[in-house]
This record gives C-alpha cells, structure tokens and sequence, in this order.
C-alpha cells in the first residue's frame, strides 16, 4: 500500500500532513510513502528529513501513482487522485459540498477527520482538539503583541504596573488553553461559556467563571460534547452579561464555534465601542462567520475608538511545525487503528463508529448521512 503526502495548495496553509516520524511508523507498518516535493517547506521540514526517514520524493503525478491512500491537511483537489484511494484531511464537508460530491464522482473513499466522534478511543485522533490547543495559545501571544502593554503585574521603584485582563469567551480546549496561556503570562483572566460543565474548568485554570445559570444552560451541551445553538431569550440575557463585562477588559478572546453551522455573534460592535483605546480583540472563529462585529478573516482591523480586532486565517499554520507533528500523529493513529497487519492495508469497518462518523464518500456516492 502506497500512501501520499501533498503539498497543501490552499493559500496561507504550512502545515503538512506527515513528518518524518510519521513516515518512519507507515514503513513500519509495510507500507511505501510517496511525498511531493515541497511538501514540508512551510513546516520547516525539507525534503531530505522525508528521504531519510525512507519516503520517495516527486512531483505531484508522481506522488499519487499507484496511492491507495492520499493525505492532506485541507482536503485535495479531486482531479489526479486516483480511483479506489482513501482520501483522509480536513475536509471542511458543510461548505465545500460540491467537491465532496467531486470525491464521490471520481471514485475515492474520502474521510473528514475533523467529524471524529469525541469518544474515549478516538481522543488520539481528534484533530480540533489538537489543533485548537495550539490556536488558544497563539490567540494570547498575538493578543500579547498587538496590546503594547505587560501581562502581569509589576511592582517597580516606579510605581505598580497593573495585571492585564483577560476575557476568554468560549471555553472549548482552544478557550482551556488560552485561559492557561494567560495565566502563565500574568493576566487577571475570566471565562464565559454557555456549558455548565466548564466552570469547575475554568477555575480548575485559576480563571474566574462568569455565567448565566438558568434551565438552559443545564442542557446546552450536545451528546458529542459541543455547545448548542441558544435561544434568543438566552442570547439576550448573555449579551447584557458581555456588556457588563467586556467594558472593564483589556483583552478578549472568542472561540465560539457551533459544528455545520455560522459561529454566534458574541459580541457587538455597540459593546466593542465600551473597551478602553488600546484593548485587543482576537476573534478565533472569523473564518466561519466570526463571534465578533467588525471582525474581518485575514485582517487586522483598528476601530475608530483604538480597539484592535485580530481576525488572523488558520491559526494553526501560524504555529506549522508543531501543529503539523500533532496533525501528523492524529492521521498515523487514524490509519493504524484500522491497519491489517497481514493484508499491510487498512481494513475500513462499516460498522464501526469512528467509520461512520468520518466517511463521507464511498463507491461512488454520498454516504455520510448529514450531508446525503
């Protein structure tokens, strides 16, 4: 079984989807791999780091010859791949929904890591959490940067130099981390989040929980482990919240995502106006819509009243060589999960329910039963 590893094509993406030690475990485990040349360059891995650890190096033709399995870090163009391959990346199914039915058509079995169930089993291939651990922490660090201010309190011959504050909305593991992150670096840190079950979380961080506890809220996390879609009337009570509190912020984080559909809006462009000139915003969710008024994927905005809004694309290829060695450990555990020592390829359960939660094409079809 021979297994590809391309160079992403999409712009701003440096990660790649295998590492040399990654490479060295596929040989292990009997198959051959294929890498394209360049592949590794934005994660500062060169093509002779492959070719040591035992994978061949060629264009990108030469690379998917004869592949049965094709990965990617953001899903592959359909063209070239060839018929019968196992497709695994990031393939982002509920907005790219025409080259899914691509995948289908020219005959791959395409599996889209990030709809891996969050079970007991699969932790070790889930690649949101591995990548959004390393997004909760660049999120304070570029936060840190754009601020123009000291983190922690100082006391100084000078005078006190006050703690920065820190306001994380959000508390998923990319909200966990940026929380930890910024109590490593001295804020005052809050947290928000519209699951109960993170307060005792956030504390556990030394953050200071700010919540709305009603009926609702006791029932707001869905099976899988993520927030649900709120009532306007509990919208309402968060937004008064929020506007209690972001005023008296120096930093905010928002982390807010809702699987398969537009992040919430967090936070108005009427609240943002309350910050102080100098506060920063970092909007982690502005690819998919954005948490936060004003906000603008791939930019960085300064408001009239000097609030800087952070709205930076793909976090995660902001920190490319780290977060490819998880992204690549996510993939090896995935396929080697369901390798058969004997046949030396991987054997996909239909009824398994890893299977079933990230296949979304086979023999020629649409099987994935939330987008069929």
């Amino acid at each position: 079984m021979k297994i590809a590893v391309l160079k992403e094509t999409a712009a701003g993406e440096k990660r790649v989807a295998a590492t040399p030690e990654t490479v060295k475990k596929f040989i292990g485990l009997g198959a051959s791999v294929g890498v394209e040349a360049g592949a590794g360059q934005g994660a500062n891995i060169p093509d002779a780091a492959f070719e040591a650890a035992g994978a061949s190096i060629a264009d990108r033709a030469g690379t998917l010859a004869d592949a049965g399995i094709v990965l990617g870090v953001q899903g592959p163009e359909p063209a070239g791949l060839p018929q019968g391959a196992s497709v695994i990346a990031a393939l982002n199914p509920h907005q790219t929904r025409e080259r899914v039915a691509a995948y289908a058509a020219a005959g791959v079995t395409a599996f889209a890591m990030e709809f891996m169930p969050r079970i007991t089993r699969a932790q070790s291939m889930d690649i949101l959490s591995s990548q959004s651990n390393l997004n909760g922490y660049k999120a304070v660090i570029d936060a840190a940067e754009a601020y123009g201010r000291a983190f922690p309190m100082m006391m100084t011959a000078a005078g006190t130099v006050s703690a920065a504050r820190v306001f994380v909305m959000g508390v998923g593991v990319a909200g966990l981390q940026a929380i930890a992150t910024a109590k490593r670096l001295g804020a005052v840190v809050s947290a928000t989040d519209v699951r109960l079950a993170t307060k005792e979380q956030i504390m556990s961080l030394g953050g200071k929980p700010i919540f709305i506890e009603d009926e609702e809220t006791k029932a707001a996390e869905t099976a899988g482990g993520y927030a649900k879609e709120m009532s306007d009337a509990y919208k309402a009570k968060q937004a008064a919240l929020v506007s209690e509190t972001i005023a008296k912020q120096d930093i905010v984080i928002t982390t807010a995502l809702i699987p398969g559909r537009p992040a919430p809006r967090l936070v108005t462009a009427a609240q943002v106006a309350t910050m102080k000139p100098g506060s920063v915003i970092v909007d982690l969710a502005v690819e998919a819509g954005g948490n936060v008024e004003g906000s603008v994927p791939g930019e960085v905005v300064v408001t009239d009243g000097g609030i800087t809004i952070i709205g930076h694309r793909n976090y995660a290829s902001r920190l490319a060589t780290d977060a490819s060695n998880l992204y690549a450990r996510n993939l090896f555990t995935f396929v080697s999960t369901f390798w058969d020592k004997e046949g030396k390829a991987p054997k996909w359960d239909a009824e398994d329910e890893i299977i079933k939660a990230v296949k979304l094409t086979e023999g020629g079809a649409v099987v994935h039963g939330g987008l069929a």
